[in-house]
């Protein structure tokens, strides 16, 4: 092979790789955009589920504070110290169950909005990787 030759091989070589790397250009632009795409779906979910949980948090202090209400106003009714002690009991369990149920639908709640704002990440990182391999 003479020494005017190895330029033209090397021209061949460049060619290849200029090609190469426009096409791995254009599969990450696409991939980008799909993570782009994910990460709008994921944020938009995240806060639809902060809103719903806001929400939720709303709604339990105003069932508790109606409880603690009806619970004074039916204290202040009383007359004997037995009686104030049976209504503070009977306060205190309806109290735990209440907050034992609040706790499990918060716990349940936040569990959703953790899935429905990992699925399109974890799908569209899955997908990427797919595309880019």
């Amino acid at each position: 092979m003479s020494f005017l030759a190895v330029p033209g091989i090397f021209n061949g070589f460049a060619e290849q790789n200029l090609t190469k790397a426009k096409e791995n250009i254009e599969k990450a632009k696409m991939a980008s955009g799909a993570v782009n795409d994910a990460l709008r779906d994921a944020y938009s979910a995240n806060a639809k589920g902060a809103a719903d949980y806001a929400a939720k948090l709303i709604e339990f202090s105003n069932a508790n504070t109606s409880s603690a209400f009806d619970f004074l106003s039916h204290l202040l009714g009383l007359k004997s110290p037995s009686e104030i002690l049976q209504l503070s009991a009977a306060q205190g369990c309806k109290n735990f169950e209440a907050t034992t149920a609040q706790s499990r639908e918060l716990w349940q709640l936040t569990r959703k909005i953790a899935t429905e704002t990992a699925d399109p990440l974890k799908k569209s990182f899955a997908s990427a990787l797919q595309k880019a391999a």
